[in-house]
């Protein structure tokens, strides 16, 4: 199995380990908890088949929390606080380019995930905590969860079982019956992901964490996932959680194992995977707004570059595009794209467009080049500054339509500008290629210039 390279980010003189791979629509940050190690995790094919599933329909960022596996390690007595995890996430997420990712936590990692959620909500899309509880110590709230003393005792009873495979056997139920090999992968993937030492430290610092009063203050989109047959300790905690948090949703899973990629880990990955896509199309419903967009080309391009020659015909576009830039600044047009000789800009309004087309074909005139022009009002979508949408493909359909120095509408731009001295034509109605229906489309007769 190919493996993606190993990266490293840093914090100061600390160096955290990321992966990335994966070319989705949406940077998924995943942060392993208790055990990880980058280097390890692809020698299991069970647990790089999850990761290879997560990487199918998102830009995955696999990260060793500092602490384990590959990224920086600390002595049990210099355990860094939850703000220097949160720390880390930030720089992680700069180092792999992943400017708003949706964030998922397993287990003890949702002790930082969840406050970085809270302390900074620009920088994530959406927030997964799989396995999590905002404290490990009984309170009022949380009469279900061990007293101090029986906390400390089962961080001991894990400290004391380190390295064989008793901690594996208790906490995943698939497990109870695996062979010696396969048991023999775990116990090294758990001695290669930390110390003994630093567990019991870990531990502690984690069991002295309550982040109950931080989950009103969580304003992401929230999935909370919780294997339903795991210790009813464990899965009250992530109900509290769903229960705190604005709008999270809980999904409570079959299965007993503690680690999403032990057993059935497939339910998990589409619970995910819908989370995700509800996101993605959430921010580009979000993303889409009303404009008016305008198309613009030079008639018989190909005639008049051919009689230029390279050169003038290179200097002829320099001087198009600044008549074109230069008229959308003052009609406070939006340029979204060139493409050749033509331009794609938008307005938040139809009269500022028509004005600011008309001006265009007259201001080119004394180049010696004649434009045509199409306009449409409708509904965009801004991705990455680029604007899409059934809009935009009607506004390319009209400017195709449109003759030598002719400015073309469609319907709806003329019910818009209704009382604005605009001269209306009536072309009659047009089959747009790729666009249902029939489409009336009307020429400019005459525009009142303005601001």
């Amino acid at each position: 199995m190919e493996r993606p390279e190993i990266r490293y980010a840093w914090n100061g003189a600390s160096a955290l380990a990321y992966e990335v791979l994966g070319e989705g629509p949406m940077d998924l940050v995943y942060v392993q908890g208790y055990v990880g190690n980058l280097e390890i995790n692809w020698e299991h094919p069970p647990l790089a088949s999850f990761l290879q599933a997560l990487a199918s329909s998102s830009r995955l960022v696999i990260t060793d929390r500092r602490g384990l596996g590959l990224s920086e390690r600390f002595t049990p007595t210099d355990v860094p606080p939850i703000e220097t995890l949160m720390e880390d996430l930030a720089v992680v997420f700069d180092a792999a380019g992943a400017e708003r990712p949706v964030l998922f936590s397993v287990g003890d990692c949702g002790f930082f995930a969840g406050p970085f959620a809270a302390t900074y909500p620009n920088r994530l899309a959406g927030l997964i905590l799989y396995a999590a509880s905002p404290t490990w110590r009984r309170t009022e709230e949380t009469p279900w969860a061990p007293t101090e003393e029986e906390l400390d005792a089962s961080f001991r009873w894990v400290t004391d079982h380190f390295g064989d495979g008793e901690w594996w056997r208790r906490a995943h139920l698939s497990l109870r019956e695996a062979d010696e090999q396969t048991m023999a992968w775990y116990l090294r993937y758990e001695r290669l992901s930390l110390t003994p030492g630093a567990l019991y430290a870990e531990a502690r610092r984690f069991g002295r964490t309550d982040i109950r009063a931080i989950l009103p203050s969580i304003q992401v989109p929230t999935l909370v996932l919780h294997r339903r047959d795991d210790p009813e300790e464990h899965l009250e905690g992530s109900r509290l959680i769903a229960s705190r948090t604005p709008g999270a949703r809980l999904v409570e899973l079959d299965g007993h194992d503690l680690l999403p990629w032990v057993g059935d880990w497939h339910p998990i990955v589409d619970e995910v995977e819908r989370f995700v896509a509800s996101i993605r199309d959430e921010e580009a419903a979000l993303e889409r707004a009303l404009a008016t967009v305008l198309f613009t080309d030079i008639v018989g391009s190909t005639e008049t570059a051919a009689r230029l020659g390279d050169k003038g015909w290179r200097a002829l576009l320099e001087r198009h595009h600044t008549t074109v830039r230069n008229l959308l600044a003052r009609y406070r047009g939006t340029e979204v794209d060139t493409a050749g000789d033509g331009f794609l800009a938008t307005f938040d309004g139809p009269a500022r467009g028509i004005r600011c087309a008309t001006a265009l074909v007259e201001a080119v005139r004394p180049l010696g080049i004649e434009i045509r022009a199409g306009l449409h009002t409708g509904e965009v979508e801004t991705i990455d500054g680029k604007v899409g949408g059934l809009a935009v493909n009607i506004g390319a359909r009209v400017c195709g339509l449109a003759g030598a120095s002719e400015v073309l509408v469609s319907q709806t731009v003329k019910d818009l500008v209704a009382g604005s001295g605009v001269v209306f034509e009536d072309r009659g109605e047009h089959e747009l290629k790729g666009i249902p229906d029939r489409w009336r489309l009307y020429a400019i007769g005459q525009a009142q210039p303005g601001p």
